[in-house]
């Protein structure tokens, strides 16, 4: 294995509702110049590539990974596409991290878009991922999976719709302090509460956009980056893990795993702290990019992060504690619920960190910040990816 594995450079296109102006291949053509632009690299330099890429419903194309091969300059280079739901964008980087760290490679790229606001009606599409026989006809979305998870929260721990809302004001204030984030504008809970119901208490501000653009990361072996005198950030920590396909399976009753929290996301965090020599993530780790979509899936996030106890992150926010500032800001990007084109949403996670921990975060910059997580969610919040990224 190779020694360290670290990012070199890093491209993420200004997301918004729609661009009509750039097809898929366009929007990763777009993130991988700004990223081989910021390693001082061509695309020559580069050996294997990772096509990050939702479903092909999403897409509209059979295999439409095929399209993608001239854009990311793939021709007679390795390429693999990787789809794992939300969580395909860290799965991606893990999985350019594993041609590095094996040694198969010296120099992987790793990249893709969404159209997500642009491809027609997506949770139409989102909707099919559930059992046809069980569990579609209830009927199960990924809008009222996640509000049973809040209604199951406020039942363990007492969380309340407001509680909800200040998650929605955080992000919005440190989403319009970052360019490339979709939804920019700084609310209030007084405009949370009068936004409409969409499965409650999850109100239309509590959820993610449908947001249309791309991301691109290069990561090189140590090695490489040593010989080559240039300058990078290091993963430190890989973790996944998976929970039960059935939603019931996770609603108490006795069961190991509670809808209320996120129990493989907790112990893909701990595999990765394990292999990163994380002990005490809330006295190391500076800043978190967690993967949450609607705002009652930041608490138990952040608590499946070793950030907080079980039920006691919504005091925590109350209190300021993750918001730039703060002991420990988490999405200080905005996080996804300002910003979701879903084939990157998780990859933007690990590039946000990895900024924050090159200083080049911008308006959002957590100062002095040396450690930083990034989670993904995919699936019927079923596939839990997680990274440490160091300075």
């Amino acid at each position: 294995m190779s020694a360290r594995v670290g990012i070199i450079g890093i491209g993420q296109s200004a997301f918004k509702a729609r661009r009509d102006d750039a097809s898929y291949p366009d929007l990763v053509r777009e993130a991988v110049t700004m990223a081989l632009n910021d390693a001082s690299m061509e695309l020559d330099d580069i050996q294997a590539v990772v096509y990050s890429l939702s479903p092909d419903a999403m897409v509209g194309i059979g295999n439409a990974e095929r399209v993608g091969v001239d854009a990311v300059g793939a021709r007679n280079k390795r390429f693999l596409r990787i789809n794992t739901g939300g969580a395909t964008g860290i799965s991606s980087v893990a999985a350019a991290y594993y041609h590095v760290a094996a040694g198969a490679c010296d120099v992987v790229l790793t990249a893709g878009a969404d159209k997500v606001g642009e491809c027609g009606d997506s949770q139409t599409v989102l909707n099919k991922i559930w059992d046809p026989t069980y569990e579609r006809q209830l009927p199960l979305g990924t809008i009222n999976m996640l509000a049973m998870s809040a209604v199951r929260y406020m039942h363990l721990y007492g969380m309340t719709e407001e509680d909800m809302a200040r998650v929605v004001v955080k992000n919005r204030w440190h989403a319009a302090k970052n360019p490339n984030a979709h939804l920019r504008k700084e609310t209030t809970v007084e405009e949370v509460f009068r936004s409409r119901y969409i499965s409650w208490p999850v109100k239309l501000f509590d959820c993610c956009p449908q947001s249309s653009g791309g991301c691109a990361m290069v990561l090189a072996s140590e090695k490489y980056i040593k010989e080559n005198k240039l300058d990078a950030v290091w993963i430190t920590g890989v973790g996944h893990s998976s929970e039960s396909y059935f939603l019931g399976d996770r609603m108490g009753n006795g069961q190991t795993a509670d809808h209320a929290d996120a129990f493989a996301l907790k112990g893909s965090f701990e595999r990765a702290y394990k292999m990163a020599g994380i002990k005490e993530p809330r006295k190391q780790v500076d800043v978190a990019e967690l993967y949450a979509p609607f705002s009652n899936t930041e608490f138990h996030s952040i608590e499946a992060a070793g950030l907080a106890d079980l039920g006691q992150s919504p005091a925590m926010l109350k209190e300021g504690r993750f918001q730039i500032g703060g002991d420990i800001p988490v999405n200080t990007s905005g996080g996804v619920l300002c910003t979701n084109a879903i084939a990157v949403t998780a990859m933007v996670r690990v590039a946000e960190v990895a900024q924050q921990v090159r200083g080049k975060a911008g308006g959002h910059q957590v100062a002095g910040a040396k450690i930083g997580i990034a989670s993904g969610n995919g699936g019927d919040h079923q596939f839990f990816g997680t990274m440490v990224v160091e300075a």
